[in-house]
């Protein structure tokens, strides 16, 4: 039996709009199946009868739909890779494949490149390079029930921006890069910070905003909006993760998770 898993993402991590993208162990499971199996209105069997998928799949995830943790692009991910394994390409020849026409239909590459690929990575055009992530880290996520439209949330964003806050915020990415392959979770706090979209998007999410003050206040080293929201996400140090889920407002799932290092598999 095949079964093909795709992670969850959390893209942006602050300062990296449409850059920096990060693998959660949270999964979209796929499994083939007979014919008729697996809602046709699902994106994943959409994307897998698209590229010359045939038969049916078992779906089954673990990924909220509409809640900034990558849920498209890891059902697209999901669907690409059952249509090229039935088609008899193994994983490893086909991932590059995978993120490019992912890319193509998601629109952009900072969630689906985490889910390709596992771990953090920074994806820029068709270029994917992963982060190298030098210290044990738990994420702890706030996931409340309402829902955020990416592209509702993306029309919120100025147009146009200063040369202050652009070069603020690729400071803060690549501080934040720096901190994570240095393992200094000291300077994490510094360089999640944003002048580009979270101020706007957590406007019209204030509980959002009082689920990161939350996590940073209970010794997270750092905390951000994830993707588009209205998931809120905190990276700290394991021995923390249980108090920083417990200082989290309440109304919201908490799920204390990891960084996965592996991307979609295939096993």
């Amino acid at each position: 039996m095949t079964i093909i898993r795709v992670p969850a993402s959390s893209a942006n991590l602050g300062p990296g709009f449409d850059v920096l993208g990060m693998a959660i162990d949270r999964y979209l499971e796929v499994e083939f199946a007979e014919e008729g199996i697996g809602s046709p209105d699902h994106l994943t069997m959409r994307v897998f009868q698209q590229f010359g998928g045939t038969g049916g799949l078992k779906i089954s995830s673990t990924i909220p739909p509409a809640r900034g943790m990558g849920f498209s692009g890891a059902a697209r991910v999901a669907g690409l890779l059952a249509a090229a394994v039935q088609k008899g390409s193994t994983l490893e020849e086909c991932r590059r494949w995978l993120f490019l026409e992912a890319t193509e239909l998601e629109g952009h590459p900072d969630n689906v490149a985490p889910s390709v690929f596992g771990g953090v990575t920074v994806a820029v055009g068709d270029r994917v390079e992963q982060v190298p992530v030098g210290m044990q880290a738990t994420v702890v996520l706030w996931i409340p029930d309402t829902l955020s439209g990416t592209k509702e949330s993306r029309g919120k964003l100025p147009k146009q921006v200063s040369m202050e806050d652009a070069v603020f915020n690729m400071g803060r990415t690549a501080m934040f890069i720096a901190a994570l392959t240095n393992g200094d979770t000291d300077l994490l706090g510094f360089a999640t910070e944003d002048r580009l979209h979270q101020e706007v998007r957590l406007a019209s999410l204030p509980d959002t905003a009082a689920a990161i003050e939350a996590a940073k206040n209970a010794g997270a080293w750092c905390s951000w909006l994830s993707g588009s929201g209205p998931t809120a996400a905190a990276l700290c140090e394991p021995s923390q993760a249980e108090a920083v889920a417990a200082a989290l407002p309440e109304g919201a799932e908490i799920s204390i998770s990891h960084i996965d290092m592996r991307g979609a598999v295939c096993e």
